[in-house]
């Protein structure tokens, strides 16, 4: 008997939204620490990105 399911999705698909996430939110961290004015802008929009996801998430549940 094979261990592979038929249906085995990629790597890319399993691993490519968390790793967008988590690259938004290094943008947003060092955009934070680096500088004022539109970079402030720039931090806040990234740092909301994984709240967004998790809201996104919790409201899409499948039970």
């Amino acid at each position: 008997m094979s261990r592979h399911n038929k249906h085995s999705l990629p790597l890319r698909a399993i691993f490519g939204w968390p790793a967008a996430i988590f690259l938004i939110g290094i943008i947003g961290l060092v955009s934070a620490l680096t500088g004022d004015g539109w970079r402030d802008g720039l931090s806040w929009l990234a740092l909301a990105a994984p709240v967004a996801a998790l809201a996104w998430a919790m409201r899409t549940r499948r039970y």
